[in-house]
Parts: structure tokens; C-alpha cells; sequence
């Protein structure tokens, strides 16, 4: 189905419903949420997923989860989406129900999405039975990748945090926010990771490497990316960025 309201179908009989939408480039869907588990992928553009726990920036070819009645906002550039709004006690045996995450898109489940958008709502035939099944094997089979930047309940903490992703610096020290949060550093470094579950300096690159994802997919070169962000240069920059995601900034640029 394309360009369908998910409320319409969300109480269907079927495990799975495949829903494509088109988006034009900072259209925004506030916060909402779904009964059914939805993986969120973008064939084309960027998403940037909210949730009060973290944020999670999907570049192409990749696809978001989204567990079970998880608020949720999302904010398009430019995409065209297929969507999977997948049953409750279905979805635990897939990604969970715990958080959000990144998952890799490959091009065998990248097409079956293509083919499940295609089906009628209520699919009745063995081939398409079939082809649902072996969407959700491949699903299961996907890995997750660290594209998500963890948020903290605290307020005062989680507005140095969202500064922080409004102009990231790697240079940015621990000492500078624990005396922002009047505390001791080592006071504040177990703080931090009680609120975030990570260390200062792994959310801060962590950070760096998700607002550069965003920056990258939007036409920002390597170099202007790793200046902004207070690399010495961009062999730096591209060290830290390959090493936290596998891959080379140049896979994510235009």
C-alpha cells in the first residue's frame, strides 16, 4: 500500500503490514506511536528519529526499529519510505522491544520491502505468505549499527547534551561539563554513565559521528565536517569515523 494512514490497517489480521510513504525534504511527524513494532526504512534521503531515551539518524539504505508503542517523532529529508508495522508478540522474536536502533538494510530485504509494499492488506496466497516469512527471517539476520546518540532523564544534563549535538566539538572537555553540573570530574563521570550508559568520551565521539552522518548525507565535505568539528584534519576525523562505523565518511557522502 502506498501513502496510506497506518491507523487504518494497524488492527488487521496479519502479522505484518507494508506501508510506503513519500516525504518531501524537513517534513516533520510529531510525536506519535503505534501498537505494532515498526521498521522505518529509507530508500532515498535521511531520518532523524526522537524518542525520550536517545536520537537515531538513518542514513539511506538503512532502516530504523521502532518497538511497540514507543513515542516517537520523525523528521524527513527528502525520503521515500517502505514501512513494516509488524504484530506485539511477532515482533519480541525480531530486534525486541527494548529501544530503537539502526539496522543495515541489505539488497535481499531491500527488495522484499519493495514486493510487501505491493501486497493487498489482507494477503491470502501461499507465495505471499512466503515472501512475508522470509522478510522477517532476513529482518532478524540484519546487524545494528551505532547510529543512535543516547539521552539522559536529567534536565540540566540533557540540555548540555542537546547543545552539545547542536554544535558538537571533540575537544569538548568533561571538566567544562562537570563544571557546568557543580560536581567533582570523577563525580561526574559516574554520573554521566549512570544517566547515558556510556563514558563521557565514547558519547562524545559517539555524538560527533551521528551529527557527521547527518552532515555528510547532506552535501558537507569530509573536510568542512572534521574543521567544524575541531579535528586537526580530515585523516584524522576519517580514522575516528571508520573506526566507530566500519566504514569511510566517503560511503556516506553524495
Amino acid at each position: 500500500m502506498r501513502n496510506v494512514h497506518i491507523n487504518d490497517y494497524e488492527d488487521i489480521e496479519r502479522e505484518v503490514v507494508a506501508v510506503g510513504n513519500d516525504y518531501p525534504g524537513g517534513y516533520v511527524l510529531p510525536p506519535h506511536q503505534h501498537r505494532r513494532a515498526q521498521l522505518l526504512y529509507g530508500a532515498t534521503g535521511l531520518m532523524q528519529v526522537t524518542t525520550q531515551a536517545g536520537n537515531w539518524t538513518v542514513p539511506p539504505q538503512h532502516a530504523v526499529w521502532i518497538p511497540p508503542q514507543t513515542t516517537h517523532s520523525v523528521t524527513f529529508i527528502g525520503v521515500s519510505t517502505r514501512s513494516l508495522y509488524i504484530d506485539p508478540a511477532r515482533a519480541k522474536s525480531l530486534h525486541g522491544d527494548e529501544r530503537c536502533k539502526v539496522v543495515t538494510v541489505s539488497p535481499l530485504l531491500r527488495q522484499l520491502l519493495i514486493e510487501a509494499v505491493a501486497l493487498a492488506p489482507l494477503y491470502f496466497s501461499t507465495r505471499d505468505h512466503q515472501l512475508v516469512a522470509l522478510l522477517l527471517s532476513e529482518l532478524a539476520a540484519m546487524p545494528v549499527r551505532e547510529f543512535d546518540i543516547p539521552l539522559p532523564p536529567h534536565p540540566l544534563l540533557l540540555r548540555l547534551c542537546n547543545s552539545f549535538i547542536s554544535t558538537p566539538d571533540i575537544h569538548d572537555s568533561a571538566e567544562r561539563w562537570a563544571s557546568q553540573l557543580f560536581m567533582s570530574l570523577s563525580t561526574f563521570r559516574r554520573f554521566f554513565r549512570q544517566q547515558t550508559g556510556m563514558s563521557f568520551s565514547d558519547w562524545r565521539q559517539r555524538a560527533c559521528v551521528v551529527v557527521a552522518l547527518s552532515q555528510l548525507v547532506e552535501g558537507m565535505s569530509v573536510n568542512e565536517v572534521a574543521l567544524t568539528m575541531g579535528y586537526d584534519s580530515s585523516s584524522a576525523f576519517s580514522t575516528m569515523f571508520r573506526r566507530v562505523t566500519g566504514q569511510p565518511p566517503s560511503a556516506y557522502h553524495p
